[in-house]
């Protein structure tokens, strides 16, 4: 059996790790010897076997669920599909929220609490992407074979153990297939779940990112916005002198960065980013329009704000200039519109989740280490809900290109290792 994992007795109060950040990480005593006694369970050894017999059939659901395409705002025909295999696996209520959230509930013994699973459905890519799944020796190769489409046929597997090995949680197990974590999504689907008579959430677990030893208890925000300059259009030639919608946003993204990189080059790190520039018909016409889209990150949620009004800064002052600068013709116009809002926070690493999550990844043998990153945890940890993202295991990269990649290597720990973390958390009869 595979499902042996190496442990620690310690006679320190708590253990510490370095970070790869060099951020020293302490694991109290307590949560080391309650994930060895877990360990030790005959239902949880029963469990970890089961996991691993089911793995074809867990690879099988990934390549199929893969396969069903999942833009963001376009999520339907896949969270059906995801749906259904919540009932199939005996689920006690399955539901599609009004925001496309796939959800089942799986009933605990008290049910006091509720933990929430959840892996999102949505991946980077448009509609009419090709998402035929290639295999190459042990290699998967799809867009969106990883991110995340792999954390979904893991929850599957994880439904499916607790049924057969009749493992019953104390807390209410929520399973969540969210909607609209990438892109322009703006993480709508847990905003809706988080909203205000939302369903009841105490804790958060999400499997998102790449192997496992991550444990992500801080939430990078960010703002993002879509500029707009609008004029009449005309001929290049005939027209020229009028207002140039393309000529102020070149004026506007250089004002900008001029303020911004003069910001970010010191203090909390802080980024930003022209990711798109649209607009015009042709070489030889003024455009009636020209488009860009913003991202703008940063640790600080503060900073975000005077990123803000430097972009605000930026675009009136181009405005300003090319309207003056025209010869004839109506002025420019421009709107700023906030496209996306992903609120910042951080939870202690003393919280119950946190050492949980850092105990049961290190008694797998791997060094835990904590993240900052953006992910569906922003949302709870920014409303102070403990809440952590952990990685989809096994070997695989180039996630949001068309060549992404996943090789099963050892990918049933991932998923042990997140069943591991939710019963520690829901507790079990």
């Amino acid at each position: 059996m595979n499902y042996f994992i190496r442990t620690t007795t310690l006679a320190l109060l708590f253990f510490s790790i370095s970070t790869s950040a060099q951020q020293e990480v302490l694991i109290d005593k307590a949560y080391i010897k309650a994930t060895q006694k877990l360990l030790k369970n005959k239902k949880i050894k029963a469990a970890f076997e089961r996991i691993e017999q089911l793995d074809p059939l867990t690879v099988k659901r990934h390549i199929e669920l893969t396969e069903i395409e999942a833009p963001p705002f376009k999520e339907k025909k896949r969270a059906k599909v995801f749906a259904d295999y919540f009932n199939q696996l005996g689920m006690d209520t399955v539901w599609i929220d009004s925001e496309g959230n796939v959800l089942g509930l799986l009933k605990g013994s008290q049910g006091g609490r509720t933990v929430a699973l959840d892996a999102h459905l949505d991946t980077v890519f448009p509609e009419g992407t090709d998402v035929k799944v290639r295999i190459q020796n042990d290699t998967l190769y799809a867009p969106g074979i990883g991110d995340d489409t792999r954390g979904l046929s893991m929850l599957l597997t994880i439904l499916e153990t607790l049924k057969t090995e009749k493992i019953q949680p104390k807390d209410n197990i929520l399973f969540v297939g969210s909607v609209g974590e990438e892109g322009l999504g703006d993480l709508r689907g847990v905003k809706h779940l988080f909203r205000s008579g939302g369903p009841q959430i105490d804790s958060w677990i999400a499997i998102d990112g790449g192997a496992i030893g991550r444990v992500n208890n801080k939430a990078l925000g960010s703002y993002r916005y879509r500029v707009t300059f609008k004029g009449p259009g005309g001929h290049s030639w005939g027209a020229f002198g009028l207002a140039n919608p393309h000529h102020a946003l070149g004026k506007a993204i250089s004002n900008f960065v001029e303020l911004a990189d003069q910001y970010t080059s010191e203090g909390p790190k802080t980024s930003y980013n022209v990711g798109v520039i649209s607009g015009g018909t042709s070489i030889n016409s003024i455009p009636f329009e020209s488009v860009m889209q913003i991202d703008i990150r940063s640790v600080e949620p503060k900073r975000l704000d005077v990123m803000e009004a430097y972009l605000t800064t930026a675009v009136e002052e181009a405005l300003a200039h090319q309207n003056k600068t025209k010869r004839h013709g109506p002025e420019l116009t421009v709107s700023i519109d906030k496209i996306g809002n992903r609120p910042s926070g951080e939870l202690s690493d003393q919280l119950p989740l946190v050492q949980r999550t850092l105990a049961a990844t290190q008694a797998f043998g791997v060094q835990p280490f904590l993240t900052r990153g953006s992910t569906n945890s922003n949302i709870p940890i920014a409303q102070g809900i403990p809440a952590v993202t952990i990685g989809r295991g096994g070997d695989g990269g180039k996630a949001h290109s068309l060549d992404e990649w996943w090789t099963n290597k050892e990918g049933h720990k991932a998923i042990q290792l997140a069943l591991l973390i939710l019963l520690m958390e829901s507790g079990m009869e």
